[in-house]
């Protein structure tokens, strides 16, 4: 990638779908009907030397099956939506608390950027290791950097009952077996 993301991070483009342009995205938001509104201009963070644009304007979206298509305005064709592949999607930290394709202000959502660097404790306080990634899907998970690989761990309240942006601590309550769950990185 060129650089780091500015602003929040809502989708990553995959592959071209079809021959008129539309895209498959891997969502990074929880409310991605109203964050894909055709109008909408996103940020792009794409590989140095790729020709993405800086910024893409929403065409058209649609729903098949479980995946989000996309298509954008000055990109008509299958040659073109390949070129986009890998890019991520981006709208601004006023962008999103304004609600411009965005979340609601005050939900309670959490962003990856927002979480990346976390230590992540158990409610005894025993450490089990550092935010590395959310894995947003049917069932959004925390991937934690523990010794040895990483841990996915589910995100959901009676999981994760605790995230402390002021001491920069997630605390969990894992099931019996969770953390031994460990992958290779």
């Amino acid at each position: 990638m060129s650089s780091a993301p500015q602003g929040h991070v809502v989708a990553r483009i995959g592959k071209a779908h079809g021959l008129r342009g539309e895209v498959t995205v891997e969502t990074r938001t929880d409310d991605p009907e109203r964050r894909f509104r055709p109008g909408v201009t996103f940020g792009t963070v794409a590989r140095t030397g790729s020709g993405v644009p800086r910024s893409l304007t929403l065409a058209t979206a649609r729903l098949h099956r479980t995946i989000w298509l996309l298509s954008f305005d000055g990109i008509p064709d299958r040659t073109g939506a390949e070129g986009l592949r890998d890019t991520l999607l981006t709208v601004s930290a006023a962008d999103a608390a304004t609600g411009e394709g965005a979340d609601d202000a005050d939900d309670e959502g959490w962003y990856e950027e927002d979480l990346v660097g976390l230590e992540v404790v158990t409610a005894d306080g025993d450490l089990v290791g550092t935010v590395t990634g959310l894995e947003l899907g049917p069932q959004d998970r925390l991937v934690v950097a523990v010794e040895g690989g990483v841990v996915r761990i589910p995100f959901v309240e009676e999981i994760v009952p605790e995230i402390d942006e002021d001491t920069r601590r997630v605390v969990v309550a894992p099931p019996a077996g969770l953390l031994e769950l460990v992958e290779d990185e």
